[in-house]
């Protein structure tokens, strides 16, 4: 058997409609765990309505958030993955399948970033990005819909052999600009080394990392532990109301590269949108998020 244009044209359209509906379950025991140590009695209702919003549109089907942003997938590619068919081509259908189907419908968020005209279709959209599993025999396909809060802050800013003290201070700088308007509680995805375009995949690929799960190697977890609580000291708070809940999580990945060292910023907003499957050769979808 083998991966069909038909499956990941349904696949890839359910995940996006999945990621716009509820928020990942580590995002709302986040929220209540924030509930439980925030210090600021009105930050703390604002925890409360944002996960009873999020609740409510799980259970009533509708969209946790008005701002759908656009399709953007990641895509692990199996080596042993046998594929039929157009696959690129099916995860544009897909998109479009969507637009036509999903109720409530979404808006026109796809847009020319030449004429600033809006519609559903455009240049590269969706959004892909690839890689590749050595012996797997599925696609590992992430959909995670990129709106103004989860986008507009996002920055990067290339070094000569920067210490790590001017690398956290840069982080911070993007996190004093962006404020409280990026939707906080937010993750924060940072990404240092490798090439220019090599850093921000590495920063959007670290704000999907898991909550609580830290990077394996002790300089950078120290460096997630010092920023972390560096940016909740700065009191935006949730929503920007004020608080002790500005992040969720910095997360940093890093790669080797040359002396000059793209640093990357990113961020999730606190419905952390992310659904995840795997789709096998013989046909079966397991989600995954």
């Amino acid at each position: 058997m083998a991966i069909t244009y038909d499956l990941v044209r349904q696949v890839t359209a359910d995940l996006y409609a999945w990621s716009l509906k509820r928020i990942p379950d580590n995002s709302k025991a986040a929220l209540r765990r924030a509930q439980a140590t925030e210090t600021a009695a009105h930050a703390r209702k604002t925890l409360a309505f944002m996960l009873d919003s999020a609740e409510v549109a799980e259970k009533t089907g509708r969209f946790v958030c008005s701002d759908a942003g656009v399709p953007t997938y990641t895509i692990r590619i199996g080596t042993a993955a046998r594929l039929e068919g157009d696959i690129k081509r099916a995860i544009v259908d897909g998109f479009d399948h969507l637009v036509k189907t999903i109720d409530p419908p979404i808006l026109k968020f796809v847009t020319n970033p030449l004429t600033n005209a809006r519609s559903y279709h455009g240049k590269d959209m969706p959004i892909v990005s690839y890689d590749l599993i050595d012996g797997a025999d599925y696609l590992d396909i992430t959909c995670s819909p990129k709106a103004l809060g989860s986008g507009r802050w996002a920055a990067l800013e290339v070094f000569s052999y920067p210490t790590l003290e001017q690398i956290e201070n840069y982080v911070m700088d993007c996190v004093l600009k962006a404020g409280g308007q990026h939707c906080p509680p937010v993750v924060v995805g940072v990404g240092i080394g490798g090439s220019f375009d090599h850093a921000a995949k590495l920063a959007k690929d670290a704000s999907l990392r898991p909550f609580g799960e830290r990077n394996p190697e002790p300089v950078v977890a120290a460096m997630e532990e010092r920023l972390l609580k560096a940016v909740n000291a700065t009191g935006f708070g949730p929503m920007g109301v004020g608080g002790a809940t500005t992040a969720f999580g910095v997360h940093i990945e890093y790669a080797s590269g040359h002396g000059f060292t793209p640093v990357a910023v990113s961020f999730n907003c606190w419905i952390n949108r992310r659904t995840r499957a795997l789709v096998y050769n013989s046909g079966r979808v397991e989600r995954v998020e």
